[in-house]
């Protein structure tokens, strides 16, 4: 098991590198070079900044058993095909029965921005979001741990 983080823009990534270290299981951060990140622990996966870099290496080098951070639907879609596991940063966990739908919602929601009808806000993260992200990282660290 690795859990790959898409660390660009990333809230949880020292979260993340904290539990891993905690399970002693190989986490990998992948960024872009515009975004500074150091670990001791993790391995940093620095891309090109172009457009969807970190996604397209996390989508070629992840494998099934491992787990996913990113709250990026489409490539939460491409890890689960794979047999990966996938959580986003506000500890929602992303499985083959749901990711439909958040696919389906994502692109209605891009349309009707693109037609200027609509435009979302997102919340501020609050303590809260840390305390399920960590309950439902340990949680699937666990599932996978029993398989």
């Amino acid at each position: 098991m690795v859990i790959y983080v898409d660390a660009d823009g990333c809230p949880v990534v020292g979260l993340s590198i904290k539990l891993a270290k905690e399970f002693n299981i190989p986490i990998v951060a992948v960024k872009n070079y515009a975004v500074e990140l150091r670990d001791s622990y993790a391995q940093i996966i620095t891309v090109d900044i172009s457009l969807d870099s970190a996604d397209y290496y996390i989508a070629n080098k992840i494998q099934k058993g491992d787990i996913l951070i990113s709250q990026d639907h489409g490539l939460a879609a491409m890890c689960i095909a794979k047999g990966a596991l996938a959580i986003n940063q506000n500890g929602f966990i992303i499985t083959p029965d749901n990711i439909d739908g958040m696919l389906n919602t994502r692109h209605l929601n891009q349309k009707l921005r693109r037609e200027s009808k609509i435009y979302t806000k997102h919340k501020k993260r609050n303590p809260l979001d840390n305390k399920d992200f960590e309950k439902n990282l340990r949680k699937l660290i666990f599932e996978i741990e029993v398989i």
